[in-house]
């Protein structure tokens, strides 16, 4: 296969030889930016004595859908359908309705359509690094639609409780 030009050659380490066939090159990035989920140790860590709870409603608003269609930007896919942002701006009076109702569902029991799980990782080069031939000299981006909404809805529940002043100050 022959080597991409706007990705480097890469290597793990500096005394590993520079890799310039691309499935391999693909391997490394995913080895490095995907690794294996592991349980946390929490075992260090005081009881909690009092627990917040939030109460995130399920049913997602019309108003929510429509707002973040209203977002997304020009000229650009939302996700691996290739379906441009602008006809999702065109259709949306048309479909935002069965839109709400689908992502309320999904929240309501817990099931995610696979496609809504599946993302588009980009890498990006780190500016001002030395060597970039190194995996450290790179940050993966994942673009993911479905995200978009639970995001929003948890930053809003977030300042409204006022708990994102205290994780910004805790931070």
């Amino acid at each position: 296969m022959k080597a991409d030009p706007y990705l480097l050659d890469l290597r793990r380490s500096t005394k590993d030889p520079l890799i310039d066939n691309n499935i391999i090159k693909a391997n490394i990035l995913a080895a490095k930016f995907f690794s294996k989920t592991r349980i946390a140790d929490l075992s260090d860590m005081e009881t909690i004595r009092e627990q917040n709870v939030l109460n995130i409603s399920p049913t997602i608003l019309t108003e929510e859908i429509s707002k973040l269609i209203r977002s997304l930007l020009n000229r650009k896919a939302l996700g691996l359908n290739g379906i441009l942002n602008e006809v999702l701006k065109v259709v949306a009076l048309v479909i935002i309705k069965d839109l709400a109702k689908a992502a309320s569902y999904c929240f309501t029991s817990g099931i995610i359509l696979e496609s809504l799980k599946e993302s588009i990782t980009i890498v990006l080069r780190k500016e001002g690094k030395k060597d970039y031939s190194l995996l450290g000299s790179y940050r993966p981006i994942a673009l993911k639609a479905f995200n978009n909404v639970s995001y929003k809805r948890l930053l809003y529940i977030l300042k409204r409780k006022g708990f994102l002043k205290w994780l910004i100050d805790f931070i």
